[in-house]
């Protein structure tokens, strides 16, 4: 599983019950040219003529579309519904913006597009469709590997498959708390949610309804007021509780449903029996309220110390990110070993990452004296060798001498990245970890 650049951030916390999260802008400026004043009549019918013998839209056709900022962007269709009621070529299109992230695809009107701009590209059809939920850990990671963007070995079936799958948003809104979030990708809910555009999450069991009412029932039944599990960490008001997915079956594949709602490139169709989830809490005098979280399989093969990760819309570029990738770190350095994130990593997980990785090794680096290895930094930060050596490359900090790498650390080189990485995030307040290893727990 994998992860977090989000488009925009909350300005601040409101005592409001329900904030509104991601809400887009109305439209003030076309951004496109107007039709000349002085076309004649028979060039305006004309036009009409040539725009309605384009309706309906096919799936695969390409088109300029105004967005949320007022302005044209190329659009290609994924799907389309019809208008009821409506004519003939009454329809709404759910189109990919072609420049930008699917996070952001959404179902448009007619009038948000220029269809003067059509150019009809007709995709082919998926022959097989996905005709179950269940998946093995390896088929699913064979899907995952097949969409990460700069991926240079895929599986085109696989990929077609997943997308054709996943390409509308069944959720558009949830209700998480005083939040209410837009979501950015699929999930696969329960068939009995498929009619559902807003769904309202009990915050704290992360239970999830159809309907505001049945919420509020439920919130005068439940008794939880913080993720089950253990508590492991508590500073100020941050605490992190780790939750067993064999204990608590239920919570972990609601966690899931809720995560892919932001997650891309990552399926969920696996026992939550293997992993343990480490979820991050804003604690206040009504409970703790959910940040964030971060998932690692028990017992990993290949040295992975986090399967996903998440920070959940409201709380991004507050620095919680790159604090959930120090505490996979810490973990692993309570037990001994080096970690890496499981592959692929989201587009906004990988920047996480990146960044967490050139400050740990910038810190170092410029208080060390003397000579360090790759060996020596690894073993001092539990990064993997791997991860070390394809960040200082990135930095220009290694070079390759007699066959072998050798670091080039410049104080003036090293001050001009470590004030380009910005400032580190929160940090993790290691006395206040009390944690033993899953495999010590018995």
């Amino acid at each position: 599983m994998g992860s977090m650049d989000t488009p925009t951030s909350l300005a601040n916390g409101s005592s409001a019950a329900s904030d509104v999260y991601l809400k887009p802008k109305p439209a003030t400026n076309t951004g496109m040219p107007t039709a000349a004043a002085d076309m004649t009549q028979s060039d305006l019918d004309e036009s009409r003529k040539r725009k309605s013998s384009v309706l309906p839209l096919d799936v695969g056709t390409r088109v300029m579309c105004r967005w949320r900022d007022g302005k044209y962007h190329p659009v290609k269709v994924i799907e389309r519904r019809k208008l009821s009621p409506g004519g003939a070529n009454d329809y709404e299109y759910y189109v990919h913006y072609t420049e930008f992230n699917r996070r952001l695809d959404e179902w448009v009107k007619l009038e948000q597009l220029d269809l003067n701009s059509v150019e009809t590209v007709v995709d082919e059809k998926v022959e097989d469709k996905v005709t179950g939920l269940k998946m093995t850990r390896h088929q699913k990671r064979k899907i995952d590997e097949t969409h990460v963007e700069g991926h240079e070995e895929l599986d085109a079936a696989s990929l077609r498959e997943h997308e054709e799958f996943t390409k509308v948003k069944n959720i558009a809104t949830i209700e998480l708390g005083r939040y209410e979030i837009e979501t950015w990708y699929f999930s696969p809910f329960p068939p009995e949610y498929n009619d559902c555009l807003k769904l309202y999450f009990c915050e704290f069991c992360l239970n999830f309804m159809k309907r505001k009412e049945q919420l509020q029932r439920h919130m005068r039944k439940c008794d939880l007021k913080h993720p089950p599990g253990d508590e492991i960490y508590r500073s100020g008001t941050l605490s992190m509780f780790e939750v067993d997915g064999k204990k608590n079956k239920v919570y972990g594949q609601n966690l899931c449903y809720l995560a892919k709602l932001f997650l891309d490139h990552k399926t969920l169709y696996y026992d939550v029996d293997l992993f343990l989830f480490y979820v991050l809490c804003e604690c206040d005098d009504r409970g703790c309220h959910m940040v964030g979280y971060f998932s690692k399989e028990k017992h990993s093969e290949e040295s992975y110390n986090l399967a996903c990760i998440l920070t959940l819309p409201p709380y991004q570029r507050k620095g919680y990110g790159k604090f959930l990738i120090a505490f996979s770190y810490e973990l692993s350095k309570k037990e001994g070993k080096v970690g890496t994130p499981e592959r692929p990593l989201s587009d906004l997980g990988l920047l996480s990452y990146r960044g967490y990785w050139t400050r740990v090794l910038l810190d170092i680096l410029k208080k060390h004296k003397g000579n360090i290895s790759i060996k020596e930094l690894s073993d001092m930060t539990a990064i993997k060798a791997e991860d070390i050596l394809s960040t200082l490359q990135s930095l220009e900090l290694i070079q390759y001498r007699k066959g072998q790498h050798v670091i080039c650390a410049d104080p003036k080189v090293l001050d001009r990245h470590l004030k380009a990485a910005g400032r580190g995030g929160l940090e993790v307040d290691v006395g206040k970890l009390i944690w033993t290893p899953y495999k010590e727990q018995g």
